[in-house]
């Protein structure tokens, strides 16, 4: 991570999710969630601070990276991967991902992201390249068969 996200990952932490002073405000009541993902190349664990989009109960992402030439590194981290972890809210959720380059969907959730935070406008005058839009779909519990579960109340049956 860098310094700057650093920063973010930590106020995100510290205030309920909330990240008001990092960047000087930058992200001041945006839709942030952190994306945890692994490098495709060398293993490495990333916690990435990301803005978002909800489309129903999913989560969008916009791979801009500010408008450079080049993707962002969690783009492809998390195209290798089944399943990855975020921190969004209250909670941590376990989300298939599904990345969108062209089509009518991409075209709609585009267009969401847009309406949500114009600075995505911006960003595409400084490079050719398309944003990929990467979809996170969360997976309940119940799909998830190794998953940890907390132990439930033990059942009380009448007249017992």
């Amino acid at each position: 991570m860098t310094e700057l996200d650093d920063q973010v990952v930590a106020e995100f932490r510290a205030n309920a999710r909330v990240v008001l002073d990092a960047m000087g405000g930058h992200f001041s009541s945006i839709h942030l969630l952190l994306l945890h993902n692994t490098g495709w190349r060398t293993g490495k664990q990333h916690v990435t601070p990301l803005l978002y989009v909800e489309d129903g109960d999913r989560y969008v992402l916009i791979g801009s990276n500010g408008g450079a030439e080049k993707e962002p590194a969690w783009v492809a981290n998390v195209a290798a991967e089944a399943e990855v972890l975020i921190e969004v809210r209250e909670r941590m959720l376990t989300a298939t991902p599904t990345i969108l380059r062209n089509g009518a969907e991409w075209d709609r959730l585009h267009a969401a992201a847009v309406a949500y935070w114009p600075d995505i406008l911006e960003y595409q005058t400084h490079t050719t390249r398309t944003f990929p839009l990467i979809v996170l779909n969360p997976v309940p519990d119940s799909a998830r068969p190794n998953a940890t579960r907390l132990p439930l109340a033990p059942e009380t049956t009448a007249g017992a």
